[in-house]
């Protein structure tokens, strides 16, 4: 465009100079058309242009990571630029593009800085011809992607902590006589050790009473049933509330793996979206950890009797069933309860809530305007109608835990280890 204007002043001069001859004055615009022709016609090298990213696998939330760009255009060299093209749920260090090295590479940072699997999908490369006037431009598809994994590094620490407690260190199930359905050996009856537990038949055998020792089970079924449907992206106290039930998940999968039981990750929302099968040993805690990755954020109402309905169908045992769910009164609860009905006959159902921390406050807080009263009353109605539900669930046979958002994962471990030591899985 500047060299076009550039010759706009001699051809002024010559159609004053020359009138006869004014054509001549166009001389100019035709060559300057014939360099940008040969420029783009240099362009024909596209077809040889060939890219790369490269990126890690997986990144932790809030971690950093290098995204490597390599592009070559056939053995012609030429100045390549690139941008690339990403989802929300990565954040460019500085910027998503810029001019490719002498080796045809470029080196961009990223921060991930919400759960999922991120993906690039596009990657534009353009280029100049050899006399700098035109610019080549590509866009091509690509299909990198980076799983976003849940930061459970502080939640292993807390895992550890609690199975020390429980004198469940190191997967080793904990001996206790007369606890347990699973049997373990026969020893000398003692006094203070219950009747039940005499083997009368091997007892009259030896001529002398023998008592059965039994221990805690290993082998249980557990699964993780998380709801991520509209209600559960809501967030709590900055933090979507699926987010925070996929870290109690994994907490309590990280105990159940050390006891040795196996683990299943399912999750749903309109319709099952996730399923991983049943799991078992610590080495598979990173595979749950990477299908956790995949439970996305939906905006859709959830379904919980297609989902249980479903889940119930592929067990072929008695589980342990832990849904993460979040409801507001009776009426949108309704078909839950019904299904849980029919899943509570065969299966032990827990159900993890986190505190409606909102509603608390609204409803505790003290009026300073009419419309505060009107608020608190309807926060406290709200409140009434959930704790509603929450005595059907118990009434239909399911175990239910209202905890802090900040204390979910350790309150579900805490029952887990409890409903363990109590036989009831």
């Amino acid at each position: 465009m500047w060299a076009a204007a550039a010759g706009a002043i001699p051809a002024f001069l010559i159609a004053l100079a020359l009138p006869h001859v004014w054509y001549l004055g166009l001389l100019w615009i035709c060559v300057l058309l014939a360099f940008l022709a040969v420029d783009a016609a240099a362009g024909r090298g596209r077809a040889s242009l060939s890219a790369t990213l490269s990126a890690p696998p997986q990144v932790g939330v809030g971690g950093r990571f290098t995204l490597h760009v390599a592009a070559s255009l056939g053995a012609r060299p030429r100045r390549l630029q690139a941008r690339v093209g990403h989802d929300q749920r990565l954040a460019p260090v500085n910027g998503t593009g810029g001019a490719l090295g002498g080796n045809g590479t470029l080196d961009l940072e990223f921060d991930a800085i919400r759960r999922g699997i991120a993906g690039f999908d596009r990657l534009w490369l353009r280029w100049q011809g050899p006399f700098g006037l035109v610019w080549n431009q590509v866009v091509l598809p690509m299909d990198r992607k980076v799983a976003v994994l849940p930061d459970v590094s502080s939640a292993r620490d807390e895992a550890i902590t609690l199975l020390q407690r429980s004198a469940l260190a190191d997967g080793h199930a904990q001996r206790r006589a007369g606890q347990g359905r699973e049997f373990e050996a026969l020893k000398d009856y003692q006094p203070g050790m219950g009747r039940r537990m005499i083997d009368w038949k091997r007892s009259a055998r030896h001529g002398k009473l023998l008592a059965r020792e039994f221990r805690i089970e290993e082998n249980n079924n557990i699964v993780l049933a998380i709801d991520s449907g509209r209600l559960m992206c809501e967030p709590v106290d900055g933090v979507p509330k699926v987010d925070r039930a996929v870290t109690a998940a994994l907490l309590s999968a990280f105990i159940a793996l050390k006891g040795g039981d196996l683990v299943s990750l399912f999750s749903f929302d309109a319709r099952p979206r996730v399923s991983s099968g049943a799991v078992r040993g610590s080495p598979s805690f990173t595979m749950l950890q990477k299908r956790a990755a995949e439970i996305d954020y939906s905006t859709e109402e959830t379904n919980f009797t297609l989902a249980l309905t479903t889940l119930a169908a592929r067990l072929d045992r008695r589980s342990l069933v832990i849904v993460f769910t979040d409801f507001v009164d009776p009426i949108s609860a309704e078909l839950m309860l019904r299904t849980v009905g029919r899943l509570t006959e065969r299966h032990l159902v827990l159900f993890m809530l986190m505190k409606d921390v909102e509603l608390e406050t609204l409803a505790d807080m003290a009026p300073a305007a009419p419309e505060d009263v009107a608020r608190s009353v309807t926060a406290g109605d709200l409140l009434r109608q959930r704790q509603v539900v929450i005595g059907r669930l118990r009434l239909l046979g399911a175990h239910v835990i209202e905890a802090d958002h900040q204390r979910l994962g350790p309150a579900l471990v805490e029952r887990y280890i409890q409903l363990k030591e109590e036989n009831l899985l």
